[in-house]
């Protein structure tokens, strides 16, 4: 079946599925406030009304499909949602982003219900450092996570690190030594300007070019690997056969081969990271209407979408967050916790 397309002849394939907006993490550069407004829990869907619209979407050409949060795994009993994910034929991969605190204990759950990949949100390997970062002292639970994957037979494993100058790009050829060692591939990812990310400033961000420079000064010639997919990350190999990623979406934005989108816990669609507004699926759904008349909508929306959210704020020559913290209060499906970031 030939997936739906958008304005830029851009597929609908990816699908960020957010089933909570709860983190038992407060990481500064997506949840660095003291207090948050949470979405009403009369309005977070449930288990089979989540399985309704994955299969609306996976009608019109969705075929990936990624669990996220907040923390995904502070969702009661989310084995029995992969599970039943699982079982939706049409999905070829069914992977989750968690920030590992709970994955030692749910890993081989999640394996044995039908998961096929995780990624693990890494950015130091420094207690002290992951303490200032998060305002938590789980380090060893998320190491420990890690290795719990590979021990239930998680394969592809890979760990996200978010750099930030001055913060911890000092830690840029640890992190990559410590995921070549625990059999996962490391993601460098660029400091990003949305949600909750209201202490953002272009000196803080460390650029992609810089990354390869100081690799290279490291370990030699690096190798970018040319690949047909839609993957936010460019892979590049080190002469030993070390692969890793780095998304560049704030100096190299990649909106011209985007197919992602994010559905929030409470229904909301949206359809750029940037959006600042979505498509309620909840109200309709919850309304009776029919899966026919909810592929329609989503149908009507994705066909009309021309959204470049990343490449207009490089245009812009941005210098500010892109959202003050009132702006967030007042609508919290602004948040990256919210709509699976």
């Amino acid at each position: 079946m030939r997936s739906l397309r958008d304005r830029c002849a851009r597929p609908l394939r990816n699908l960020r599925l957010s089933v909570t907006d709860r983190c038992n993490l407060r990481c500064a550069y997506c949840m660095p406030e003291e207090e948050y407004v949470w979405l009403p829990r009369r309005d977070i869907l449930r288990f089979e009304e989540i399985l309704a619209l994955v299969r609306v979407f996976a009608g019109l050409g969705v075929d990936k499909l990624r669990l996220t949060g907040g923390e995904p795994l502070l969702r009661r009993e989310l084995p029995a949602l992969v599970a039943m994910l699982a079982g939706e034929p049409r999905l070829r991969d069914l992977a989750m982003t968690t920030n590992g605190v709970l994955l030692a204990e749910h890993a081989a759950a999640l394996r044995a219900a039908g998961l096929h990949r995780v990624t693990v949100s890494l950015d130091t390997l420094r207690r002290e450092r992951f303490r200032a970062l998060t305002r938590r002292d789980d380090l060893a639970a998320v190491l420990a996570g890690v290795e719990a994957a590979q021990r239930a037979g998680f394969r592809g494993t890979k760990l996200d690190s978010v750099l930030m100058r001055g913060v911890n790009d000092d830690e840029l050829e640890d992190l990559l030594d410590y995921a070549r060692a625990a059999g996962a591939e490391l993601r460098y990812i660029e400091y990003m300007d949305v949600g909750g990310a209201t202490r953002w400033s272009p000196e803080h961000v460390v650029a992609r070019a810089e990354i390869l420079e100081r690799l290279r000064a490291r370990y030699g010639a690096i190798e970018p690997l040319r690949e047909d997919t839609s993957a936010p990350a460019q892979r590049f190999r080190l002469p030993d056969g070390t692969t890793f990623g780095i998304i560049a979406s704030v100096t190299a934005p990649f909106c011209s081969s985007c197919d992602r989108s994010r559905l929030t816990a409470d229904g909301m669609w949206y359809l750029c990271l940037y959006a600042a507004q979505g498509v309620d699926l909840r109200g309709p759904l919850r309304a009776g209407a029919s899966p026919e008349e909810l592929a329609e909508r989503v149908r009507a929306a994705w066909s009309a979408r021309a959204d470049r959210g990343a490449e207009a704020r490089l245009a812009a020559r941005h210098e500010a967050p892109l959202l003050s913290i009132r702006s967030l209060r007042e609508d919290p499906h602004l948040e990256m916790h919210t709509r699976g970031g």
